[in-house]
C-alpha cells in the first residue's frame, strides 16, 4: 500500500493542508488564516489541521515554512513573517503528531512540485522558484535534486539586492526585508504600497475613487483596476513587473536554469505580471546566457506549496526506509494526479 503522507503550506497569512497517496492524488486543501499571535498558538493550529486532514492512516507530513530551515533537524533558524524563529519545529510536530516529519523553506517546496508535470513526472531538472507573497522566497532545484546549501537557506532571493543605493557609500543594514532588496521592492506588500500611493495621487483613478469610498486599496484592488484598463492601474503593475524582472534576470544569470517559474499569490496577476517582468529580465541577461530558460507561472497555483510539502514527505519517508538519498522521483509506473 502507498503511503499516505500530509503537505502542510504555512505561510505569513494562511496555512493550508491537503493528504497525498499514490493512485488519489492530491486531496482538497483545508485552509485556514494563520494564527500569528505567538508560536504556541501557530503550532496548535497546525496540528488541529494535520489532525483534521489524517483520516484513518497517516505515514508522515512535510511541512513548508517561510524560514530559514536546518533540514537535517527541522529547526527553523530564523524567520521573518511566522513567529517560528529557533523552533524545533520537525520534534515539536513529530512528536505532537506521533509521525515522521519533514521541514523545509515554503519556496523550496513549491520549486520541487513545479519542477513536475500533473502525473508528477520530472520535467525541468534545473529551475528556479521565485514566489510573491507576504515577502518573496525562493526555491532550487539543481540537477533534478532540491538545492538548500550549507545552512539550509540557499535560494533565498527575495533578499537579494536590487535596488541599493551605493552612490555616497555603503548603507549602514537594518531589519529585514533590508531597502532595496527584491522583497522590499516587489513583494505583495511592495505592491499595496504602490497602489496606496497610487490612490493618494491619483484621486480620479479607479484606485482613488475606491480610497475615496473609504474602502481599503491593496495589490489585488490593482491588478482588478489594471485588467479593466485603469492606466494608472496599469502604470503600478509594470513598475512592480518591473522590478521583480530584476530578480528574474539575477536568477538566470546566476543559475541559468531550464525554467524560471514564478508562483505565490502574484502569479494571480497572469500575464499582467508575467509578460513586462519577462521582457525587463531578459534585458539584463548576460548575453549567451537565457536561450533555453523559459519563464513561466507556476502551473500549480496556489497548490503549489502544499503539494510540494507533501512531495517531500512522501519522497523522504521512501529515502528513510531505503535508507538512501536519490533524486526525487516518484515509484515508477505511479498513476498519482493532481486534483
Amino acid at each position: 500500500m502507498s503511503p499516505s503522507v500530509i503537505g502542510v503550506d504555512l505561510g505569513g497569512t494562511k496555512v493550508a493542508t491537503a493528504s497525498l497517496q499514490g493512485g488519489r492524488g492530491l486531496s482538497q486543501s483545508k485552509v485556514q488564516p494563520t494564527n500569528l499571535s505567538d508560536s504556541g498558538a501557530l503550532l496548535d493550529q497546525v496540528v488541529d489541521l494535520v489532525q483534521e486532514a489524517r483520516g484513518d492512516g497517516l505515514d508522515a507530513v512535510g511541512v513548508g515554512v517561510p524560514s530559514v530551515v536546518d533540514f537535517e533537524t527541522g529547526r527553523v533558524v530564523s524567520s521573518v513573517n511566522v513567529p517560528l524563529a529557533d523552533i524545533p519545529l520537525r520534534e515539536v510536530l513529530g512528536e505532537r503528531l506521533g509521525v515522521p516529519v519533514f521541514v523545509d523553506n515554503d519556496a523550496t517546496v513549491a520549486a520541487l512540485a513545479e519542477a513536475y508535470d500533473e502525473n508528477l513526472e520530472l520535467l525541468a531538472r534545473n529551475l528556479v522558484m521565485i514566489t510573491v507573497g507576504t515577502g518573496i522566497g525562493g526555491g532550487l532545484v539543481l540537477g533534478g535534486r532540491i538545492y538548500r546549501g550549507a545552512n539550509g537557506g540557499a535560494g533565498e532571493l527575495g533578499h537579494t539586492l536590487v535596488g541599493l543605493d551605493l552612490e555616497h557609500g555603503v548603507p549602514d543594514p537594518v531589519r529585514f526585508p533590508q531597502p532595496g532588496s527584491l522583497e522590499w521592492v516587489a513583494s505583495g506588500h511592495a505592491i499595496d504600497r504602490l497602489a496606496a500611493e497610487c490612490a493618494r495621487s491619483a484621486p480620479a483613478s479607479a484606485l482613488g475613487r475606491q480610497l475615496a469610498a473609504g474602502e481599503e486599496v491593496l495589490g489585488p484592488a490593482a491588478v482588478r483596476a489594471a485588467r479593466e484598463g485603469d492606466a494608472d492601474a496599469r502604470r503600478i503593475i509594470e513598475t512592480w513587473a518591473g522590478r521583480l524582472g530584476i530578480g528574474v534576470a539575477n536568477a538566470i544569470n546566476t543559475f541559468d536554469p531550464d525554467e524560471v517559474v514564478i508562483g505565490g499569490g502574484a502569479a494571480q496577476a497572469g500575464e499582467l505580471l508575467l509578460e513586462p517582468a519577462r521582457r525587463v529580465a531578459f534585458g539584463y541577461v548576460l548575453p549567451g546566457l537565457g536561450r533555453r530558460t523559459k519563464v513561466r507561472l507556476a502551473k500549480h497555483g496556489v497548490r503549489a506549496g502544499v503539494l510540494g510539502a507533501a512531495l517531500l514527505a512522501l519522497h523522504e519517508l521512501e529515502e528513510d526506509v531505503r535508507g538512501t538519498r536519490r533524486a526525487l522521483r516518484p515509484a515508477a509506473g505511479s498513476t498519482m494526479e493532481v486534483r
